[in-house]
């Protein structure tokens, strides 16, 4: 029997580590506080762009569990075998919306020819996530090129790591406007939707969740059939995030 000093206590059990999307962070969160209730080790997580934690894992970050706002840096990862493909599926979906500043807040029917630029007004730029390699950014190229206005505000732009820093330009008024998630908008102080991307104008946002190989495990796939409860549901529900 190992006696502990006096005064000393042990180390609580490590809790997984979750690398998810930016745009997950609030509902994660309070989901970490679900799983936490039911007698499992807090959660460690890590938010930032889908493309910047999957990079990280390909070097080794110690990983559990990866949830991407896109399919493609989920594919990116089991093409390098660092998630297990048995524990892939689909687990929310969003919406992609235009984001203003509830103040100057005008609408716009984003259809082909809106004028976005007239909305966003003289030397002014409009956020973004990077779309060179965040899902964000990607989906909001894919939606402008549709609606024939990429060619007018590709040189407007202003690229941000992640779709929360893209919204939070718009928050600190330094853009009038950003294309953003739907629920990255639905609790942000000061900023409503301007208007929402069609459907059709870019790929379904879908995001896919998955174990990494050391994620594997009896907690790991126990926390991903978890994210299925109707507990969990009713929080993603409660974001805003539609099924996948």
């Amino acid at each position: 029997m190992l006696l502990l000093p006096l005064g000393a206590a042990a180390k609580p059990a490590p809790g997984l580590t979750v690398f998810a999307a930016a745009s997950l962070t609030d509902a994660l969160h309070d989901i970490g506080v679900l799983w936490q209730a039911q007698g499992h080790p807090a959660l460690v997580f890590s938010f930032a762009a889908s493309s910047t934690l999957a990079r990280q894992i390909e070097q080794g970050a110690p990983a559990d569990i990866f949830a991407s706002a896109d399919e493609t840096w989920m594919d990116e990862l089991a093409k390098h075998h660092k998630i297990d493909p048995g524990t892939r599926v689909d687990l929310v979906g969003n919406t992609l919306v235009l984001a203003e500043r509830k103040a100057t807040l005008k609408p716009i029917d984003l259809k082909p020819g809106a004028d976005i630029i007239g909305l966003l007004g003289p030397g002014e730029r409009l956020a973004v996530g990077d779309p060179t390699h965040v899902p964000a950014g990607i989906y909001a190229k894919q939606a402008l090129q549709k609606l024939g206005l990429w060619a007018a505000l590709a040189s407007r732009l202003a690229p941000a790591e992640d779709v929360r820093a893209a919204l939070m330009l718009v928050q600190h008024g330094e853009t009038p406007a950003a294309i953003v998630y739907g629920t990255d908008v639905k609790f942000a102080p000061g900023v409503g939707v301007a208007g929402t991307f069609p459907a059709d104008s870019h790929d379904p946002i879908r995001y896919p969740i998955a174990a990494t190989p050391r994620g594997a495990s009896k907690d790991g796939l126990a926390f991903l059939t978890f994210l299925h409860t109707d507990d969990a549901q009713v929080v993603f529900r409660h974001y805003g995030f539609p099924p996948p």
